[in-house]
């Protein structure tokens, strides 16, 4: 399947892949923090909204390796990138 594309095009879409799932946690983290607040007065008959408050914090801290890894990933893919396109622009016309 993958015998007919060159390896600049396989990094190409595997950085699309990459940094297509970056993005959709970042979309899933900001509709988690939708629901976190600052500040909460609360009595202790409210003590189901504190609770809330704690599952929405452990979501999010659970999720913020997962967007760092996912994250320098995508960096270090459009970087090789970068590097195989300059290497190859230099080896097209520094050819003897």
């Amino acid at each position: 399947m993958l015998s007919g594309i060159s390896p600049f095009l396989a990094m190409l879409i595997a950085w699309g892949v990459v940094t297509t799932t970056f993005v959709f946690l970042l979309i899933y983290r900001s509709l988690i923090s939708m629901k976190e607040e600052d500040q909460l007065f609360l009595d202790p008959a409210e003590s189901r909204l504190e609770e809330e408050q704690r599952e929405v914090l452990k979501r999010l801290r659970r999720l913020g390796p997962y967007m760092k890894g996912v994250g320098f990933a995508s960096a270090g893919l459009l970087v090789m990138i970068v590097g195989v396109w300059v290497y190859q622009g230099f080896t097209l016309y520094v050819r003897p």
